[in-house]
Protein backbone atom coordinates (compact mmCIF):
# COMPACT_ATOMS: atom_id res chain seq x y z
CA UNK A 1 0.00 0.00 0.00
CA UNK A 2 1.50 3.55 -0.51
CA UNK A 3 -0.26 6.68 0.19
CA UNK A 4 0.20 10.31 -2.23
CA UNK A 5 -0.34 13.41 -1.17
CA UNK A 6 -0.11 16.20 -3.63
CA UNK A 7 0.74 19.94 -3.31
CA UNK A 8 2.17 22.95 -4.94
CA UNK A 9 -1.08 23.73 -6.83
CA UNK A 10 -2.74 27.71 -7.06
CA UNK A 11 -3.48 30.45 -9.24
CA UNK A 12 -1.12 31.47 -11.77
CA UNK A 13 -1.08 33.48 -14.63
CA UNK A 14 -0.45 32.63 -17.97
CA UNK A 15 3.44 32.14 -18.69
CA UNK A 16 4.06 31.54 -15.25
CA UNK A 17 5.31 27.92 -13.89
CA UNK A 18 4.42 26.21 -10.88
CA UNK A 19 6.13 22.85 -9.15
CA UNK A 20 3.64 20.12 -7.82
CA UNK A 21 5.04 17.38 -5.39
CA UNK A 22 3.92 14.25 -4.69
CA UNK A 23 4.77 12.79 -1.11
CA UNK A 24 4.91 8.86 -0.77
CA UNK A 25 4.25 7.12 2.37
CA UNK A 26 3.74 3.29 2.99
CA UNK A 27 5.51 0.62 0.91
CA UNK A 28 8.97 1.78 -0.43
CA UNK A 29 8.27 4.32 -2.97
CA UNK A 30 11.57 3.60 -5.06
CA UNK A 31 10.12 0.66 -6.37
CA UNK A 32 7.43 2.40 -7.94
CA UNK A 33 6.33 3.97 -11.34
CA UNK A 34 5.20 7.48 -10.96
CA UNK A 35 2.75 9.03 -13.02
CA UNK A 36 0.75 12.61 -13.00
CA UNK A 37 -2.54 13.01 -14.72
CA UNK A 38 -5.39 15.93 -15.35
CA UNK A 39 -8.27 16.31 -15.34
CA UNK A 40 -10.47 19.15 -16.44
CA UNK A 41 -14.14 20.30 -15.90
CA UNK A 42 -16.24 17.98 -17.70
CA UNK A 43 -12.92 16.14 -19.51
CA UNK A 44 -11.61 13.16 -18.74
CA UNK A 45 -8.56 12.12 -16.89
CA UNK A 46 -5.69 12.40 -19.28
CA UNK A 47 -1.98 11.47 -18.92
CA UNK A 48 0.48 14.06 -18.43
CA UNK A 49 3.95 12.67 -17.30
CA UNK A 50 5.26 9.25 -16.01
CA UNK A 51 8.85 8.52 -14.77
CA UNK A 52 9.95 4.93 -14.03
CA UNK A 53 10.81 3.86 -10.30
CA UNK A 54 14.76 4.92 -11.27
CA UNK A 55 13.95 7.76 -12.86
CA UNK A 56 16.10 6.38 -15.70
CA UNK A 57 12.74 6.76 -18.21
CA UNK A 58 10.40 9.56 -18.52
CA UNK A 59 7.60 9.62 -20.48
CA UNK A 60 5.35 12.78 -21.59
CA UNK A 61 1.92 13.92 -23.08
CA UNK A 62 2.68 15.94 -26.40
CA UNK A 63 0.57 18.54 -24.91
CA UNK A 64 3.20 19.36 -22.63
CA UNK A 65 6.30 18.16 -23.92
CA UNK A 66 9.12 20.84 -23.17
CA UNK A 67 6.46 22.67 -20.72
CA UNK A 68 6.94 20.05 -18.27
CA UNK A 69 9.20 17.86 -16.70
CA UNK A 70 8.83 15.21 -14.27
CA UNK A 71 11.30 14.20 -11.74
CA UNK A 72 11.58 12.04 -8.61
CA UNK A 73 13.90 12.21 -5.36
CA UNK A 74 13.62 8.79 -3.81
CA UNK A 75 15.24 9.05 -0.94
CA UNK A 76 12.79 12.03 -0.04
CA UNK A 77 10.07 9.50 -1.10
CA UNK A 78 8.75 12.36 -3.67
CA UNK A 79 8.07 13.02 -6.72
CA UNK A 80 7.62 16.26 -8.69
CA UNK A 81 6.06 17.99 -11.64
CA UNK A 82 7.72 21.27 -12.70
CA UNK A 83 5.36 23.29 -14.88
CA UNK A 84 6.85 26.07 -16.82
CA UNK A 85 4.89 28.15 -19.74
CA UNK A 86 1.44 27.45 -18.44
CA UNK A 87 -1.53 27.88 -20.77
CA UNK A 88 -4.80 28.49 -19.98
CA UNK A 89 -5.79 25.06 -21.01
CA UNK A 90 -3.68 23.44 -18.53
CA UNK A 91 -6.60 24.47 -15.65
CA UNK A 92 -7.22 21.14 -14.51
CA UNK A 93 -7.22 18.63 -11.15
CA UNK A 94 -3.78 17.33 -11.20
CA UNK A 95 -3.27 13.60 -9.91
CA UNK A 96 -0.36 11.73 -8.94
CA UNK A 97 -0.56 8.09 -9.53
CA UNK A 98 1.85 4.89 -8.91
CA UNK A 99 2.13 1.33 -9.25
CA UNK A 100 4.70 -1.72 -9.64
CA UNK A 101 5.48 -2.93 -12.33
CA UNK A 102 4.84 -0.48 -15.28
CA UNK A 103 5.66 -0.94 -18.60
CA UNK A 104 6.57 1.66 -21.40
CA UNK A 105 3.26 1.61 -22.75
CA UNK A 106 1.52 1.41 -18.78
CA UNK A 107 2.19 4.33 -17.66
CA UNK A 108 -0.28 6.54 -20.25
CA UNK A 109 -2.86 4.53 -18.96
CA UNK A 110 -4.92 5.34 -16.20
CA UNK A 111 -6.28 2.15 -15.19
CA UNK A 112 -2.77 0.76 -14.51
CA UNK A 113 -2.47 2.47 -11.60
CA UNK A 114 -3.69 1.35 -8.19
CA UNK A 115 -2.76 4.18 -6.10
CA UNK A 116 -3.77 7.65 -6.50
CA UNK A 117 -3.42 11.02 -4.97
CA UNK A 118 -6.51 13.02 -3.60
CA UNK A 119 -5.62 15.61 -6.68
CA UNK A 120 -4.46 19.28 -6.54
CA UNK A 121 -6.03 22.46 -8.41
CA UNK A 122 -3.77 24.21 -10.87
CA UNK A 123 -5.76 27.48 -12.05
CA UNK A 124 -4.11 29.33 -15.30
CA UNK A 125 -5.58 32.99 -15.59
CA UNK A 126 -5.09 35.12 -18.66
Amino acid sequence: QVQLVESGGGLVQAGGSLRLSCAASGRTFSSYGMGWFRQAPGKEREFVAGISWSGGSTYYADSVKGRFTISRDNAKNTGYLQMNSLKLEDTAVYYCAADLTLGPTSYSVASTYRYWGQGTQVTVSS
